[in-house]
């Protein structure tokens, strides 16, 4: 297989206030393309685009493609999970839900210490050896939010596991929560295949600080500043797989056409997104990927990581500037979702995150800057 993979988890929407509104009839197009220059892999799970994901996934690639030419990977969520019979209800429902007879790769879906015990608890592991026994899956791992040393626990305790998904990208490579590198490595040391997500980090490196853009452009005008997002992680040892989220034709075009031909990086290169880590860094208030897991069961239904972005890019104008159009975006949002100050601070959000942001304390400052 090529190195990218098409994750499909941010499609096109014809709503954006409404993620189940996939634009099915513009994913066609881009799954078109994607096939057509030769890369096959394709990433889904349960509760992506309002638990419309699966369904796209059909529509757009298995109705439409022999099965022997592509890819499919799906994921079992430990929230849906609270008896030994949810196991299969789900995974039963995935398979109508794709129309898949098989998945190539099936995954326990974020594993953290707060839903380790869970997996463990309704034996998720032994559960998914056996759909593996049965033909139902090719490929059996998990997906990892977590810090390095429980990482290297699941992978002792569990060393029938085939590869690990990874948070992987150049701004998180030494975060303290996040752990990139020491993920990666503990899964080397395993060695344990690595597919790479949020490689782009759900589009923050895709519009950076001017500063750390001219970087890049200084040195390869040609190339989009969110190409160095990821081929820094396919470029990486032990790495099989690089997901991308793609909603665009666009960023399709974009993504196949450095990786058709992958270069990995040189000195040089490695260099150059060090010191471009440092100054987004310097710049991002939120370090939010916009998955919106932490959307799901909002008592008060706030849109947090669209709230999170206008923030974000304000936070990066100039500290005189007074009003931008953010503030109507805001107002706009608030049409339709609760206002940031509405939080009740019951911490549901916080359980969901992946990034383990302290999400409440985040709305605050959002509401002071947008609701007052």
């Amino acid at each position: 297989m090529k190195k990218l993979g098409f994750g499909l988890m941010r499609l096109p929407l014809l709503d954006k206030a409404d993620q189940a509104s996939v634009d099915v009839e513009q994913v066609k197009k881009m799954v078109d393309y994607f096939i057509e220059r030769g890369f096959t892999y394709f990433d889904t799970a349960w509760m992506y685009c309002g638990f419309h994901s699966e369904n796209a996934a059909k529509e757009a690639l298995v109705d439409r493609y022999p099965r022997d030419k592509f890819t499919l990977a799906t994921k079992l969520h430990s929230g849906f999970v609270n008896c030994l019979e949810d196991r299969d209800k789900v995974f039963n429902e995935q398979r109508a839900k794709t129309g898949a007879e098989y998945f190539d790769y099936y995954l326990l879906h974020g594993i953290s210490e707060s839903s380790y015990g869970k997996y463990e608890e309704f034996d998720c592991f032994n559960w998914l050896r056996e759909k593996k026994e049965q033909g139902l899956v090719k490929h059996m791992g998990f997906s990892f939010h977590d810090n390095g040393e429980l990482l290297d626990r699941i992978l002792t305790e569990h060393p029938e596991m085939e590869f690990v998904q990874l948070q992987i990208n150049y701004l998180d490579w030494e975060s303290p929560w996040i752990q990139s590198r020491k993920c990666y490595e503990t899964a080397k040391k395993h060695g344990v295949p690595v597919i790479v997500m949020e490689p782009v980090k759900g589009g923050t490196l895709a519009a950076l600080p001017r500063q750390a853009e001219e970087l890049f452009k200084g040195y390869a005008p040609d190339m989009s500043v969110s190409s160095w997002a990821v081929r820094f992680a396919a470029s990486l040892d032990n790495v099989m797989m690089v997901l991308s989220g793609m909603s665009s034709m666009e960023q399709v075009e974009d993504n196949v056409g450095y990786m058709e031909d992958f270069r990995p990086f040189n000195e040089e290169e490695t260099d150059l997104v060090r010191k471009a880590a440092d100054i987004i860094n310097e710049a991002t208030a939120v370090p939010c990927t916009g998955c919106s897991y932490c959307t799901d069961g909002c008592p008060a239904k706030i849109a947090i990581p669209q709230y999170f972005s206008l923030y974000n890019e304000d936070m990066r104008e100039a500290a005189d500037k007074g009003w931008t159009a953010n503030v109507t975006n805001y107002r706009q949002l608030t049409a339709k979702f609760g206002r940031a100050g509405d939080c009740m601070a019951c911490g549901q959000c916080e359980s969901m995150c992946p990034q383990h942001l302290p999400i409440i304390e985040h709305l605050k400052a959002v509401s002071e800057h947008y609701d007052k």
